[in-house]
């Protein structure tokens, strides 16, 4: 199977997948289902070029797979957890419910379709390391200690924010404990360092500049359209002055000092 057709099944697969859930969420009511589906699809689409691709370094191919396979089963267990079987939807998709009305489904249907597109296109990134013909060393290692500092980034965010929301006391207010003093949103922050972490490891590629778009791609969608734009306006919502006061303390994405009673 050439690359291109290892592309375009894979994204078939993905795509079909979607509209599985997109039918399952008509009868829960319960959008979220996306998120984990494409996590779960990049996860899938690693393994399925480090499987049907030829080029490269086996043991790079492999190294690769190992690494989204980790991150996407830790990422779909938390949003599983906190998402799906809370029992109640994502305060994004419940904004987005209201916003498009009478079209809800049709856009849903258009927005899942899209989510596995997004997923296709970014596990490209994954496929142009993994042609790197260049023998393992010391910039694969660089690459698996970004990883491993997005993980462990991403992982105690996810920690701290659900330790937080785990007492009653809190209901109503914001978390600024640990990383979310310094960022409102630091899950995202180091979701979006996992992906610098192919950079390195893709060096020696023919196509290797080719490799920050993924993360150009990731910091737009997280910063303007689906991650914090949503996020906040539902947060607003939900906790009114509290969250206002916290946005003009705490910087959006990129980790910083709090600003003034935030210190």
């Amino acid at each position: 199977m050439s690359t291109m057709e290892m592309f375009f099944v894979g994204w078939f697969i993905v795509a079909l997948a979607m509209v599985v859930l997109w039918l399952i969420q008509l009868r829960t009511g319960d959008a979220g289902i996306v998120d984990v589906a494409w996590t779960g699809g990049l996860g899938f689409l690693a393994i399925f070029f480090a499987v049907g691709f030829d080029g490269g370094v086996a043991a790079r191919r492999w190294l690769i797979a190992a690494l989204v396979a980790i991150w996407a089963t830790r990422l779909l267990v938390y949003l599983l957890r906190d998402r799906i079987l809370s029992g109640e939807e994502d305060g994004r998709y419940q904004t987005l419910r209201e916003r498009w009305g009478d079209r809800a489904q049709r856009n849903l249907f258009i927005f899942f379709q899209v989510q596995a597109a997004l997923a296709a296109v970014l596990a490209l990134h994954f496929l142009l390391a993994m042609s790197s013909g260049r023998p393992l060393g010391v910039l694969d290692l660089i690459g698996a200690a970004v990883w491993a500092i997005s993980i462990i980034g991403e992982s105690t965010a996810d920690r701290q924010l659900e330790r937080f929301r785990s007492n009653p006391a809190n209901r109503g207010r914001t978390c600024r404990d640990g990383l979310w003093r310094y960022s409102r949103h630091p899950n995202y922050f180091f979701e979006w360092i996992h992906w610098l972490a192919y950079i390195p490891i893709a060096w020696g590629a023919a196509l290797w500049p080719a490799a920050f778009l993924a993360p150009a791609v990731m910091l737009y969608f997280m910063t303007r359209v689906t991650g914090i734009p949503a996020t906040e306006e539902q947060a607003l919502k939900s906790r009114g002055d509290d969250y206002r006061l916290y946005q003009q303390e705490t910087s959006a994405f990129f980790p910083w000092f709090p600003k003034g009673k935030g210190r």
